[in-house]
Order: C-alpha cells, then sequence, then structure tokens
C-alpha cells in the first residue's frame, strides 16, 4: 500500500481495510508501505501472494505489476499490460468501442496545435464537456465545463499540472457503478453526490454522498453489468475491478472507464456492492488471493492452512 501518487493517502486506508479483513479470515498478514525506491519487502521469500491495494500511478499503471511478474511473484490483480491499457483512459476508450460498448465522444489533448480550430470544432462536439487527465484516477484534475472556449483553457490548465489529457463530451444523467469479482458482475451502484459532481471530497469525505441499490430499472441494470463484464474481458483484467457508467437521461448507458484496483476503503463501492451480494470484506479479499494463487498454479487451499499475503 502507499506508493507515491496523488491517491497515496487512500491507497493506506485501502490496505489497512484489507489487512484487517485478512486478519479475521486467520491469514497471516505483513503490511508495507511501498515506493520505487522501496521495495526490499519483494525479497521476501516467505510471502505466498502479493496483495496489491495501490491506487493510481506505480500501483495502477503497470509499474508495480511488471517488477512482481519479472521476480515471478504472485500478486492480485490484473497485469502489467492489461493495467496499463485500463489506466490510460483514452486507449482504454477505444477498447471499449472496439467491444460495442457505447463510450463518451472524446478528443486528446496534449497543448500543442491551433487553439483556435480547437474551440470551433468543440463548439459542436457537445453540449457540456468533461476534462480529464489521461493518467489519473479518484477524480483526480477532473472538471465539468459549458463552454467550448473556456474547455480548451481548462485543457491546458490540467495538462499543465498532470500532463496530457483528454476533452469528453459530458452526458447528462446519473453516475451508476458496477463492481466485477471474478467473472462476475455485482449489483449496480448509483452514486448521488450532494453537489452533484462526484469528485474526491464526494468520495472520500463527505457523508452525505448516497449510495443507492435498485433504483435503476432492472432491464437497463442487467444491460449494465453485461457491458461491465464485456469492457472487463476486452481490457484482459483479472480477479477484480469496477467498471464506471454515466446512465444517459435517454436511459442508454455509456462506459467512462475501469479502475484495476478500485478503492477498499469504508467508503468504497466494490465492498458495498459485495456486502449487497452478501459477500463480506473478508470474503471478498479472500477470493480475490484465490484467484491469484489460481492463475498462478498455486493451491488456493493455502488462503484456509496459515498462508501468508503480504499487503
Amino acid at each position: 500500500m502507499g506508493g507515491v501518487g496523488e491517491e497515496r493517502e487512500i491507497s493506506i486506508q485501502s490496505g489497512s481495510c484489507v489487512e484487517q479483513a485478512l486478519r479475521e479470515s486467520g491469514i497471516d498478514v505483513v503490511s508495507a508501505d511501498i515506493s520505487p525506491e522501496k521495495l526490499d519487502i519483494l525479497g521476501d521469500g516467505s510471502m505466498d501472494v502479493f496483495f496489491i491495494a495501490l491506487h493510481g500511478r506505480f500501483g495502477e499503471d503497470g509499474q508495480l505489476q511488471e517488477i512482481l511478474e519479472g521476480r515471478s511473484l504472485v500478486y492480485t490483480g490484473s497485469g502489467p499490460e492489461s493495467s496499463r491499457r485500463a489506466f490510460d483512459k483514452l486507449a482504454s476508450k477505444r477498447v471499449f468501442a472496439e467491444a460495442g460498448v457505447a463510450t463518451p465522444a472524446a478528443i486528446d489533448f496534449d497543448g500543442s496545435g491551433d487553439m483556435r480550430q480547437l474551440e470551433k470544432r468543440l463548439e459542436g462536439f457537445a453540449e457540456a464537456y468533461v476534462v480529464k487527465p489521461l493518467k489519473q484516477g479518484s477524480t483526480i484534475g477532473v472538471s465539468i465545463v459549458d463552454d467550448a472556449r473556456e474547455v480548451v483553457a481548462a485543457a491546458r490548465r490540467c495538462q499543465e499540472e498532470f500532463g496530457d489529457c483528454m476533452i469528453e463530451e459530458y452526458i447528462k444523467g446519473r453516475e451508476v457503478t458496477v463492481g466485477i469479482l471474478g467473472n462476475r458482475a455485482l449489483p449496480v451502484i448509483e452514486i448521488r453526490a450532494k453537489g452533484g459532481f462526484y469528485d474526491y471530497q464526494a468520495k472520500y469525505i463527505d457523508e452525505e454522498t448516497e449510495f443507492l441499490f435498485d433504483t435503476v430499472e432492472a432491464g437497463v441494470s442487467v444491460k449494465i453489468q453485461t457491458d461491465a463484464l464485456r469492457c472487463f474481458a476486452a481490457l484482459g483484467l483479472r480477479h477484480f475491478a469496477r467498471i464506471d457508467f454515466r446512465l444517459g437521461e435517454d436511459g442508454k448507458p455509456y462506459v467512462l472507464e475501469a479502475n484495476t484496483i478500485p478503492g477498499l476503503t469504508s467508503h468504497s463501492l466494490v465492498p458495498k456492492a459485495a456486502a449487497k451480494a452478501g459477500i463480506s470484506m473478508s470474503k471478498l479479499c479472500g477470493e480475490i488471493i484465490e484467484a491469484a494463487l489460481k492463475d498462478s498454479g498455486r493451491n488456493e487451499a493455502a488462503v484456509n492452512t496459515g498462508m501468508k499475503a503480504k499487503k
């Protein structure tokens, strides 16, 4: 847990929750706050599996996964290539489109080119826009803008702070998300933020953000779950993830992005969805570990025989 990204503090919270859940299952857990320069724990040969609870840069972008692969270590979550693909919002949108899943239109922005021409192009692009860094999580650096001229200015600010970004069509409607565990979709959650925007504050701090089940019509809910599984497979993900959508006012779902290491805090959505499906936090984390062991060819029975998990 920990890492070096802007989501470091949330990662520590996630890691602590995972640690508690695994200990309740009788698993021997060793916690480590790691970074690219602090990887000594990976040399501890007593570890059976590494549970990755890092969000954002280094933990979710394939870097740590590549290191673990290079050392032939067992770890939870998706592999290096699929992690990199999912972490890049524009690259993942291309995969979604190729898989036949609707996604809002978007263009990349790197700060170059004629800004006036871009403004003209954007005038007919959408009624409102979302500016997003290509490689960030937790809604960090995201803004919603109504005016084509202002969206270019917002994109320039975003690019200066976070690097390349994208300008995406804003879909009016509802925020929904689906957790994936193994090969099944968990119950759909509708998110209602007090201020109307599910930003960092609404995700991790505001106690008034609502997380609602059974608010989406049954047929649409099944469609969202089916699309989420299709996105999961198209990206080549494994073990668990969370797929975020906007449900348009016309009742059509649009996929936004995939989170390969979604939050695992008390505020987080995958644990909430798992609980709705009758899966405790301990069971959720245990299933993720079992999947990692199975993929590695190890005997998943080790989960119940004093296995040591590194988080």
